[in-house]
């Protein structure tokens, strides 16, 4: 077996060819096709074939949307619980005030930055998820996300 590529802040994101270029792209000739069609013989059909590829856009975009927001969950609560096991006692009591952007910044954190990041992140240095994890010495990749 192939070994990963090893991940960073520049290419940590994933990308799948096939759904985000050619399936994107595939809807949205349609929508125009439907709308071009709507524009030059407007008629119930044409006018129902035009919704029926804007509600295939809408497929497409909440059918990577609401998988991403389970993620967003899952690691807001995974972090949250690391965050005890790691943090020293002065800071586990003020994992509340993290937001829930900056804890999905520090998933690729290793244990030896967390205490350091999370002094930024309360002190007000470090406001959203980009600017965690731009602060990330040692990536921690995450081979399983979507």
């Amino acid at each position: 077996m192939a070994e990963k590529k090893p991940q960073t802040l520049a290419n940590h994101g994933r990308l799948v060819p096939l759904y985000h270029f050619v399936l994107s792209l595939i809807l949205l000739v349609n929508l125009a096709w439907a709308g071009w069609r709507v524009f030059r013989d407007f008629s119930a059909e044409t006018c129902l074939t035009f919704v029926v590829a804007f509600g295939l856009i809408l497929l497409f975009y909440y059918c990577r949307a609401f998988p991403l927001a389970v993620q967003d969950r899952l690691i807001r609560l995974e972090e949250r619980l690391r965050l005890t096991e790691v943090l020293p006692d002065d800071l586990r009591s003020r994992i509340g005030e993290i937001s829930p952007d900056q804890l999905i910044g520090l998933r690729f954190a290793p244990e030896e930055e967390l205490a350091g990041l999370v002094r930024e992140i309360l002190e007000g240095k470090l406001a959203d998820r980009r600017a965690v994890k731009r602060q990330i010495q040692d990536w921690k990749p995450d081979y399983y996300r979507c």
